[in-house]
């Protein structure tokens, strides 16, 4: 297994839990201020073949487009932040780095479901791939 920096792990901020319409997400253990960091994954992407494949699969509403057609499966947590119209959090992908943050746009109490608007843009209203509300 390789080395994480400290730097990356912001885990003790968020929990997996039991939403009422989703069956799990993401909430918040503690309050989290607007542009704090909730959490950091690293990813691992596959090709835009394999996508094809993935697409098929239970797999298709858990990964992030990336670069040049590819996939990226979120590690830690990352995948498992539900979708809303109106989020709390955006995430940002460092093509770089490999990584995705997901980073509060507003304040969040604790206990609050972490969302994130599956079209990138936490602004974006156009209708997603599944029945959203």
């Amino acid at each position: 297994m390789g080395y994480i920096p400290k730097s990356r792990i912001k885990n003790m901020n968020s929990k997996v839990g039991k939403t009422e319409k989703m069956g799990r997400g993401m909430f918040a253990m503690r309050d989290i201020k607007k542009d704090e960091v909730i959490e950091e994954c690293e990813i691992i992407t596959f090709s835009p073949d394999d996508r094809i494949l993935i697409d098929k699969t239970c797999f298709y509403n858990y990964y992030f487009g990336w670069c040049d057609g590819k996939g990226a499966i979120a590690l830690g947590n990352g995948s498992l932040y539900n979708h809303s119209y109106s989020p709390n959090t955006r995430y940002d992908k460092n093509f770089d780095k490999g990584i995705i943050s997901f980073i509060a746009i507003k304040d969040i109490s604790a206990d609050d479901e972490i969302t994130v608007n599956y079209n990138g843009d936490p602004s974006n209203q156009e209708k997603i791939w599944f029945d959203a509300q």
